[in-house]
């Protein structure tokens, strides 16, 4: 008489003991097919001769040994370039992020929420628009909004071509990626901000806190760490993912005198324009180390400390 009943309990128990794994097994399996697949096939190629036509031909770590020898486009141009437009758009871009996300939660809800649309609505804009949109306005003859404003103003005698001269191209794309930086990461951050109890505030004037900055140093970041790492994490993958706006603006690769070259274009010149698949393969995967290190370095500044 018991066996009838004991086989549901643990048949119960097996469920609890799996429902989790298997809840998680369609995201695991996309996160594997989308994720973990391409990594290695592209960690594999890398270590290959392939131009997408004959058998890829084993050539061990030539391709990393040319790279960081050889290479004088990635070590003039692609690296430095990559440094100080992450560097730029990445921190510069995270920290106003932040300071516009605590601004917006010092005011009422529904002006608060009319920014936040407009301030995040540049980040979902996808890349051809962004660079449509400042075409038109770094375009190169007259007609160009820059440009004729200038000329109105006899700052400058004869029309720019901002996009074409190596002087402007960098300048340009940062100001494009801070333009749209604000993204996901922004909105979680001021999610956080206005999530923090009021009561801790309270706790911190108290014991000795004075000013605004005081209070965002030692109230508002600590309390809203998650939210923190989870925008840092969020910002350097962004700035990554602009990478190609310097080909966008100009519709060129490589970009004029290699101006806007980050290893993002660099790798997708050899694989896409040369047909270097390997090649452009070793690229890729010494920016996937990069952007894995800067990822580490935001976790251990922002993980909960015990």
């Amino acid at each position: 008489m018991n066996k009838p009943n004991g086989m549901p309990r643990r048949f119960k128990l097996f469920l609890d003991r799996h429902s989790v794994s298997v809840l998680q097994a369609p995201f695991i399996m996309l996160f594997a097919a989308f994720i973990i697949i391409p990594i290695l096939m592209a960690i594999g190629l890398s270590f290959t001769d392939f131009n997408t036509i004959q058998m890829p031909n084993f050539v061990g770590l030539n391709h990393y040994v040319s790279i960081l020898t050889d290479d004088q486009v990635f070590m003039e141009y692609a690296l430095p370039n990559t440094i100080q437009f992450a560097i730029i758009v990445g921190i510069g871009g995270y920290i106003l992020s932040f300071f516009m996300a605590w601004s917006l939660a010092q005011i009422t809800k529904i002006p608060r929420t009319i920014l936040a649309i407009i301030l995040y609505s540049p980040s979902m804009t996808g890349g051809v628009m962004l660079s449509a949109v400042w075409r038109v306005i770094f375009d190169g003859d007259k007609v160009g909004l820059l440009n004729a404003f200038l000329l109105r103003l006899d700052a400058i005698q004869k029309p720019i071509v901002w996009l074409q001269d190596p002087t402007y191209l960098l300048p340009i794309m940062i100001l494009v990626s801070l333009w749209s930086s604000m993204g996901i990461g922004f909105l979680a951050m001021l999610a956080g901000v206005l999530n923090v109890n009021r009561e801790l505030y309270e706790a911190a004037y108290i014991d000795g806190v004075h000013n605004r900055f005081q209070e965002i140093r030692y109230v508002t970041i600590p309390a809203a760490r998650p939210q923190m790492l989870f925008g840092a994490v969020m910002a350097i993958v962004g700035t990554f993912q602009n990478g190609s706006i310097g080909v966008m603006l100009t519709g060129a690769n490589p970009t004029p005198g290699y101006a806007g070259q980050l290893l993002v274009t660099h790798a997708e010149e050899h694989a896409f324009v040369r047909y270097e698949m390997g090649y452009g393969a070793a690229v890729s995967v010494l920016l996937l180390i990069l952007v894995w290190g800067v990822s580490q370095l935001a976790k251990k500044l922002f993980a909960e400390k015990a």
